[in-house]
C-alpha cells in the first residue's frame, strides 16, 4: 500500500527544484496535491505530469505572501479532496544577498515575507483543517544556513530561515497533544534553479560539493524523500524537530 493513500497534501513553491520533486512524491505514494506557485504554466505542466502518471492534483496559482492564497489552498484541499492532512511549506527565497551593512530593509523584509511570514500564514490556515481530520503533519523548508553553520551575505536569508525553526517548535508544543506534527526539513546544498545563485559558476558548484561530507549536492529527489519521511506515519513520534537532510555540510571539516 502507498505510504500516503487517502491522503490529502499542501505543497507550496511546487513549480520546480525540491517542491516539484515532492509534490510528485507525495501523488505517486497516494496522496492527492494542491500545488502552489507563481508560474502558472509550470503548474499546470506538473499537475499533467501527477495525472499522467495517475495521480491526483490541482493547481492554484498565486503569491504566498498573500493571506487570502494560504486560505484558498486549504479550501481548495477540503473542497476539492475532502480535508487536508499534509502541508510543506516549501516556497522560498533566496532574498537580497551581499555585505550586511549594505543589505536595502526592502530586501530584508521581503525574504522575511517570503522564508517566514507566508509559513505562519500558511499554518494558520491549514492547522485547523487538520483539526478537524484529528491528526496532520506541517512541514517548512528552513536550511543548515543560520543553523548549525554562518556564511556571508546571507543576512536575510539565514535569519528567515532561523525562525522557521523557533516557529517550528512552539507550533509542535502547542498542537502536538490534538495529534498535529511540526517539522523542520533543512536540506544542504541542492541543485535547484534556487541555488544556481549560490553556485553561478563551475568553479563555484566545486567548492559548495566540497563542503559536504558527501562531496556532492543533493537532487531536489533526495530531499523528497526527506519530507516524505515527515509526512508519512513513519515520523508518527516525531516533532517539534530540525531535520537535517544536509549531505553532512553541517559536521564536515575535510
Amino acid at each position: 500500500m502507498s505510504t500516503l493513500m487517502n491522503k490529502t497534501a499542501i505543497v507550496t513553491g511546487a513549480s520546480s527544484g525540491i517542491g516539484r520533486a515532492t509534490a510528485r512524491l507525495f501523488a505517486r505514494e497516494g496522496a492527492k496535491v494542491v500545488v502552489t506557485a507563481r508560474r502558472v504554466d509550470e503548474l499546470d505542466r506538473l499537475v499533467d505530469e501527477i495525472e499522467t502518471a495517475g495521480g491526483q492534483a490541482v493547481a492554484v496559482p498565486g503569491d504566498v505572501r498573500d493571506d487570502a492564497l494560504a486560505k484558498r489552498l486549504v479550501e481548495t484541499a477540503v473542497d476539492r479532496f475532502g480535508g487536508l492532512d499534509i502541508a510543506f511549506n516549501n516556497a522560498g527565497t533566496n532574498g537580497e544577498m551581499g555585505p550586511t551593512t549594505g543589505l536595502s530593509l526592502d530586501g530584508w523584509n521581503e525574504a522575511l515575507a517570503v522564508n517566514l511570514t507566508a509559513a505562519f500564514l500558511g499554518a494558520k490556515h491549514q492547522i485547523p483543517a487538520m483539526l478537524e481530520r484529528g491528526s496532520g503533519s506541517v512541514i517548512f523548508t528552513s536550511t543548515f544556513v543560520g543553523h548549525t553553520a554562518g556564511m556571508p551575505g546571507v543576512a536575510a536569508y539565514a535569519a528567515s530561515k532561523a525562525g522557521l525553526i523557533g516557529l517550528t517548535q512552539a507550533l509542535a508544543v502547542e498542537f502536538g497533544p490534538q495529534r498535529i506534527r511540526v517539522n523542520a526539513l533543512l536540506p544542504g546544498g541542492t541543485d535547484t534553479p534556487m541555488a544556481e545563485a549560490w553556485v553561478p559558476t563551475p568553479e563555484a558548484k566545486a567548492f559548495v560539493d566540497g563542503l559536504h561530507a558527501l562531496k556532492r549536492r543533493a537532487r531536489p529527489e533526495e530531499i523528497a524523500r526527506s519530507a516524505l519521511y515527515l509526512a508519512s506515519d513513519a515520523s508518527s513520534f516525531t516533532t517539534g524537530t530540525a531535520l537535517l537532510a544536509d549531505g553532512g555540510v553541517s559536521i564536515n571539516r575535510t
